[in-house]
C-alpha cells in the first residue's frame, strides 16, 4: 500500500516548484524561515550573517529543487542545504562562531520552575549561561547532533540525512554529546 502524502506537504510543494508553480515557493518560505535562521544562530554571531544565508539557502533550493527527490523527507533536504550553507559563510567570514546566546536548556536539563518569577528568570539565565558554556566546549560534531535533535527535534534518520552519516553513527555520536555535556556541566 502507498502512503498517500497529504495536499499540502512540503514535498508535495517541492513537486509543485519542479513543475513550475514558483509561486509554492513562498510557502516552502514562511515553513522554514523562522526554523532556519534558529537553526543558523547555532552556526553565526551575526543576525544579518544569519539573514543572509537563509536567503542564499532559499535561492539554493530553488535553483536546486529539480534534484529534490520526492520520496524523501524535504525537512531534511532543505536542513543539508542549510548545514552546507552555514559552515561556508564561517570560512568565508570567519566570524565567531556558535554563540549559543539564547539556547532553550528546557529540552536538555529538566528543571523545577513552572511559573515565571524573577528567581526564576534569574536561574534560569544561570543555567543556560552555564549550558552555552558546556556547548562552547564540545567538538562541533557533538554540538551539532545535540541541537538537531534536542532542539530542532529531527528523527535520527533526518539527522543522518543532513549530515551524510549512517543512522547508527548518529545514535553513537549523540550518546557520546551526552556523555561530553554532563562532563561539561
Amino acid at each position: 500500500m502507498v502512503e498517500q502524502i497529504p495536499e499540502s506537504s512540503d514535498e508535495i510543494i517541492a513537486v509543485r516548484i519542479q513543475q513550475g508553480n514558483t509561486q509554492a515557493l513562498g510557502i516552502l518560505i514562511d515553513r522554514y524561515e523562522t526554523k532556519l535562521k534558529r537553526y543558523g544562530m547555532r552556526f553565526l554571531a551575526y543576525d544579518d550573517d544569519i539573514n543572509d544565508a537563509v536567503q542564499e539557502i532559499f535561492i539554493k533550493t530553488y535553483q536546486n529543487i529539480q534534484s529534490f527527490d520526492s520520496t524523501r523527507k524535504f525537512s531534511s533536504w532543505i536542513y543539508r542545504i542549510a548545514h552546507n550553507e552555514f559552515i561556508n559563510h564561517i570560512r568565508k567570514h570567519a566570524k565567531d562562531p556558535l554563540p549559543f546566546l539564547d539556547f532553550e536548556v528546557d529540552a536538555l536539563i529538566p528543571h523545577p520552575f513552572s511559573e515565571h518569577t524573577p528567581e526564576n528568570d534569574m536561574e534560569r539565565k544561570e543555567v543556560r549561561e552555564m549550558m552555552d558554556k558546556a556547548l562552547k566546549k564540545l567538538s562541533p560534531k557533538y554540538r551539532e547532533i545535540l541541537l538537531l535533535f534536542y532542539y530542532e527535534e529531527l528523527s535520527y534518520e533526518e539527522i543522518a540525512d543532513i549530515l551524510r552519516i549512517p543512522k547508527t553513527t548518529v545514535g553513537v555520536r549523540l550518546n557520546r554529546a551526552k556523555k561530553e555535556l554532563r562532563k561539561q556541566l
